[in-house]
C-alpha cells in the first residue's frame, strides 16, 4: 500500500490535487459572522511549514469556477439592486488558491484526492489494475490517533465519501462499501442515509444493525444530532429530512431544516480532542443540480456549502496555528456558462429568484398534479409553471419573464412528452440534447429560465474545466508550485 512521504506535513494530502497554485492578495475575510485577517494568514503561509492538527477537507462535487462565480454573481445581483457587484463567498478569499483536475467521475477523482493514485472511472480505492488497494489519508490519520469524520449531503456510501474508507472495483457496490464503512472505525458520519442497506436484492443483513453492532449510535433525531459531543462515541447522524436517501436541496429546505452547516458544527463537537481530527465534507448535490442543468438549485447549494465552511472558519479563528482548511471541487458538471447566445453580454441573474423549488421538488409537484388531473390541458398546467418559475405566456414586452414564441413552443412540446409514458417518449440525439433523460417539462423550464438570466449549459455530464482550490491555515504554503495529481504518494 502507498504511504505518505510527507505525512508530517498534513497539507501535502491536498497537493495531490493541485496542478498550479498562486498566492492571492490579502485583506479581511468575512466568513459568516467570522472575520479573518488574511494578510496575517498569508504571512503565516509564507513561513516555515507547520503541521496541521485539525484538518477540514471540503469538496464541492461538480463545483468549478462557473459554479463558484455564478453564486457570487447571483448574490451580488440580489444584494445590490442599483449596482453591479459580486458578493464574495467567504472561502474565495482564502490566502492560497490554485487549480486542478480534468473530467473523470467522482469515484476516480475522490480516490486521487484521498489516496494519491490515478485509477479508472467508477473505481474506488484501487490502483489502475483494479486489484491493489490503497490507503487513504483518513485511514492513515486514524492510525496516528486522529479522530475522523465523513459528512455528505448525499448517501454516505456514494462515490466521494466512500473513497475515504473503501476499496471496491465498482462504485455501485453499495452494500460492500457500507460494510467497509462499518469496519472503518471512523468517529463521525453524517448527512444522507445508505444506499441499498440490505443489498441490491434486499437479501442481506441490514447494514444499520451491523453499524450498531460495531459500536455506532445511529440517529435520525434532529435534537439528538445537535446535542452530540466528544463524549458521544462513534456516531452516524442521518438527516431526518431526506429525498431518495440524500438531503434536500437547500432551495427546498425551510428555516427549521437540519443543514450542512449544522452537521459540520456538530462534527466539530464530536471530533474535537487533543490528538487532532480530520473531517471531509462533501456538498454532493451541486453535482446533481449540474447534471440536471438547474442553476438556481446549484447556486443555492454552493451558498449553503459556503455557510458550512464558515463553521470551520470559526474553529480556525480559535486555533489558527493548528488548523488547515481546504476547499475544492472534484470536477465540473453540466458545462455551466455565465453568459449564453440569446443574451449576449447581458445577464439578469435576479430572474432566478422566481424559481421557488428545485427540479427534483417540481417533478413531484407535477407528478402529483397530473395524477389528480389526468385530463389537464397545457393551459391548466401552466399555472404551476408561473407559480414555481415565474414564467408567463403573455405580458408587457419589457417583462423578461414572458416567453417568446420559440420558448413557448418548446414548453408545449416538452409538456406533450411529459404526458407520455416513459417507454413512449422520444429517443435519439435530439431528445438527448433537449431533455438529457430528465423530466421533459421540468428541464425545459430550467433551461429557459437559466437562459433568460444569462446562464447556459453544454452537457448533462462532467466536463474538462479545471476546479479551484482554496486553502488557509497550517501547511497552506504547500499548495504553491506545480504538481501532478498523484505526485506526493508515488513510492
Amino acid at each position: 500500500m502507498h504511504r505518505f512521504k510527507k505525512i508530517g506535513i498534513i497539507a501535502s494530502l491536498v497537493a495531490t490535487m493541485t496542478f498550479s497554485m498562486v498566492a492571492c492578495s490579502s485583506n479581511n475575510l468575512e466568513e459568516g459572522n467570522e472575520t479573518i485577517d488574511t494578510a496575517e494568514a498569508s504571512n503565516e503561509a509564507s513561513q516555515e511549514t507547520s503541521t496541521a492538527k485539525y484538518i477540514f477537507m471540503f469538496i464541492g462535487d461538480g463545483m468549478s469556477y462557473p459554479q463558484v462565480n455564478g453564486a457570487q454573481i447571483y448574490n451580488g445581483t440580489v444584494d445590490n439592486e442599483d449596482s453591479v457587484e459580486l458578493t464574495r463567498l467567504g472561502f474565495t478569499e482564502f490566502p492560497v488558491t490554485g487549480s486542478a483536475s480534468f473530467a473523470p467521475d467522482s469515484a476516480s477523482t475522490a480516490t486521487s484526492i484521498a489516496s494519491g493514485v490515478k485509477t479508472h472511472s467508477g473505481v474506488i480505492g484501487l490502483e489502475a489494475d483494479k486489484t491493489t488497494e490503497v490507503t487513504t489519508i483518513a485511514e492513515q490519520l486514524k492510525e496516528k490517533g486522529y479522530k475522523v469524520g465523513i459528512v455528505s449531503t448525499v448517501t454516505l456510501n456514494h462515490a466521494t465519501p466512500a473513497a475515504f474508507y473503501a476499496n471496491v472495483e465498482s462504485r455501485n457496490s453499495y452494500y460492500d462499501i457500507a460494510l467497509q464503512m462499518a469496519d472503518s472505525d471512523f468517529d463521525y458520519f453524517a448527512g444522507g442515509e445508505l444506499g441499498q442497506p440490505t443489498g441490491k436484492d434486499k437479501d442481506q443483513r441490514d447494514i444499520y444493525e451491523i453499524l450498531e453492532e460495531k459500536g455506532y449510535t445511529v440517529t435520525r433525531d434532529k435534537d439528538e444530532i445537535l446535542s452530540l459531543d466528544n463524549e458521544s462515541g462513534k456516531v452516524y447522524a442521518i438527516n431526518p429530512e431526506l429525498v431518495g436517501g440524500a438531503m434536500e436541496y437547500s432551495i427546498d429546505m425551510d428555516e427549521d431544516s437540519l443543514k450542512l452547516s449544522d452537521l459540520v458544527s456538530t462534527g466539530i463537537n464530536v471530533l474535537d480532542n487533543e490528538e487532532g481530527f480530520f473531517m471531509m465534507v462533501e456538498s454532493g448535490k451541486v453535482d446533481w443540480a449540474g447534471h440536471a442543468n438547474d442553476a438556481m438549485s446549484n447556486i443555492q447549494d454552493v451558498v449553503a456549502f459556503d455557510e458550512a465552511i464558515s463553521e470551520a472558519v470559526k474553529f480556525y479563528n480559535e486555533h489558527p496555528d493548528e488548523t488547515l482548511i481546504i476547499v475544492t471541487g472534484d470536477h465540473e458538471t453540466g458545462g455551466m456558462t455565465l453568459g449564453q447566445a440569446t443574451t449576449g453580454y447581458d445577464t439578469a441573474f435576479d430572474l432566478l429568484s422566481n424559481q421557488k423549488m428545485s427540479y427534483e421538488a417540481f417533478d413531484e409537484v407535477l407528478k402529483t398534479y397530473l395524477e389528480a388531473n389526468p385530463n389537464a390541458s397545457f393551459d391548466d398546467t401552466f399555472s404551476l409553471v408561473t407559480e414555481n418559475f415565474g414564467l408567463l405566456k403573455e405580458g408587457e414586452d419589457d417583462n423578461l419573464l414572458v416567453l417568446t414564441e420559440y420558448e413557448l413552443n418548446k414548453v408545449k412540446a416538452a409538456y406533450e412528452e411529459t404526458l407520455k409514458p416513459a417507454e413512449e417518449r422520444a429517443t435519439g440525439e435530439e431528445a438527448t440534447i433537449l431533455y438529457g433523460g430528465y423530466e421533459p417539462l421540468t428541464v425545459t423550464l430550467t433551461h429557459i429560465l437559466n437562459n433568460k438570466a444569462g446562464i447556459g449549459w453544454t452537457s448533462y455530464s462532467h466536463t474538462g474545466l479545471p476546479v479551484p482550490v482554496y486553502a488557509i491555515g497550517a501547511g497552506a504554503e504547500e499548495f504553491n508550485g506545480f504538481y501532478d495529481n498523484n505526485f506526493f504518494l508515488q513510492t
